[in-house]
């Protein structure tokens, strides 16, 4: 178990604070957001995740900074997935855009907390049943499968369970009014389609962590490690997008890569819990080769995507159907 000091989960929420609060000060005016605007914030997130990296390497030692660094980029690229879905999400409720990152931004903010319970649950639960590190690699090879077999994943934001249940708990016009979320009409408080799509994505990213959390245990079963990299990851996913936006087409190697890394990922499951299960003869894949080979991986997807560029306008799979 790794002696994380108090003062360093401090350091941790207060940038996470800080950078959240500057990050909503300069975007109080809804405005289209930009490559070069979008190029620099995204600049800025990965500047802090490496930052905290180095820190972690320097307090925690090397092991745990290769750790961080490890699940950071796991999360980092498991989540590019989450843009396509962001982007299906915004043109199937016609968001104007100048509201995306207002969107977006409540959106991460659910993320942040939903993940923290999931990976709290996730490391009690591997702590206490290491079996299970089987089942989590049969999800991550079950996701590779459907990634590589190419099944084209139905979505439907208007249907999904989150917004179902929202228009039962609140009526939803159709009109949006302006960036709010809520407007008072008839002396009733009714939602507008902006709070159906913050619903839809909080939706889709539960989804997504069905892949993500049992990914990144196997990096690291030390909450410190999985939360502060998943939390830098999806911090930066706002800035991404915005920047990504109209590229994503591009890369339709990526999701193979995704799929080769959630394969390689699945293979680590089961050689650690065979480590600690059956024998410690049995290897286990170090976290250094676990980083080169997320790295090379990426790498080869994007840089395949870009010399040999798609037929027609297909935007390539989605690692899973968010429908919760």
């Amino acid at each position: 178990m790794l002696d994380v000091p108090l003062w360093l989960w401090g350091a941790f929420a207060t940038t996470v604070v800080v950078a959240l609060v500057i990050d909503l000060l300069a975007h109080r005016d809804t405005h289209v957001i930009g490559f070069r605007e979008a190029a620099l914030w995204s600049g800025l997130w990965v500047s802090l995740a490496l930052v905290f990296g180095g820190v972690v390497f320097l307090v925690l030692g090397p092991t745990a900074g290769t750790e961080y660094t490890t699940a950071w980029l796991l999360e980092k690229s498991l989540s590019v997935d989450n843009l396509f879905v962001f982007a299906l999400i915004f043109a199937y409720f016609r968001v104007p855009r100048a509201y995306q990152h207002r969107v977006l931004f409540f959106g991460v903010f659910g993320a942040l907390v939903f993940r923290g319970i999931f990976l709290s649950l996730g490391v009690a639960v591997v702590g206490r049943f290491t079996a299970v590190l089987f089942v989590f690699a049969a999800i991550l090879f079950y996701s590779t499968y459907k990634i590589l077999r190419g099944e084209e994943e139905t979505f439907d934001p208007g249907k999904s369970l989150a917004v179902r249940l929202l228009r039962k708990v609140i009526p939803v016009r159709d009109e949006y009014a302006g960036a709010k979320f809520t407007v008072k009409e008839a002396g009733r408080r009714v939602g507008t389609p902006l709070l159906a799509v913050v619903a839809a994505i909080e939706a889709a990213d539960l989804v997504f962590a069905v892949d993500s959390v049992p990914a990144v245990l196997a990096v690291s079963d030390e909450m410190f490690i999985v939360y502060t990299s998943n939390a830098f990851a999806i911090l930066g996913l706002r800035a991404l997008y915005f920047m990504l936006a109209g590229l994503l087409d591009r890369f339709h190697y990526l999701s193979h890569g995704l799929g080769i890394i959630l394969s390689f990922i699945g293979v680590k499951l089961i050689l650690q819990a065979s480590h600690k299960m059956i024998s410690e003869d049995v290897p286990e894949i170090p976290s250094p080769l676990s980083l080169a080979v997320i790295v090379v991986v990426l790498t080869v997807s994007v840089v395949l995507s870009l010399r040999r560029p798609p037929e027609g306008n297909s935007k390539g799979n989605s690692r899973a159907d968010p429908e919760p």
